[in-house]
């Protein structure tokens, strides 16, 4: 089983930035296409970004332009770089591959706030 470990959210401003990360535990994540989620209180989880293991992205409308997700395969972690942040970017973030095979993480809090 690979264990995930999602960090580097906070409480941020509107238009502001942050920089996640996602650690995965086992070498197998190289050749995984990996996947970025979020999820707020009373809703589904929400799938916002994929990165192929050659690092090609791809993203839900409503982050493209604002989110970049990029991964280093020599250290099993895959990133997302959150900008122009909007109080609906509110969320736990969570990374998995897209078709969640592993346990989740505890995820990291993003807070979008004045």
């Amino acid at each position: 089983q690979v264990q995930l470990v999602e960090s580097g959210g906070g409480l941020v401003q509107p238009g502001g930035s942050l920089r996640l990360s996602c650690a995965a535990s086992r070498a197998i994540f190289r050749v995984v296409t990996m996947a970025w989620f979020r999820q707020t209180p009373g809703k589904e989880r929400e799938r916002v970004a994929t990165i192929t293991p050659d690092g090609s992205p791809g993203y839900t409308d409503s982050v493209k332009g604002r989110f970049t997700i990029s991964r280093d395969n020599a250290k099993s972690t895959v990133y997302l770089q959150l900008t122009s942040l909007k109080p609906e970017d509110t969320a736990v973030y969570y990374c998995n591959t897209p078709g969640t095979t592993w346990s989740w993480g505890q995820g990291t809090q993003v807070t979008v706030s004045s």
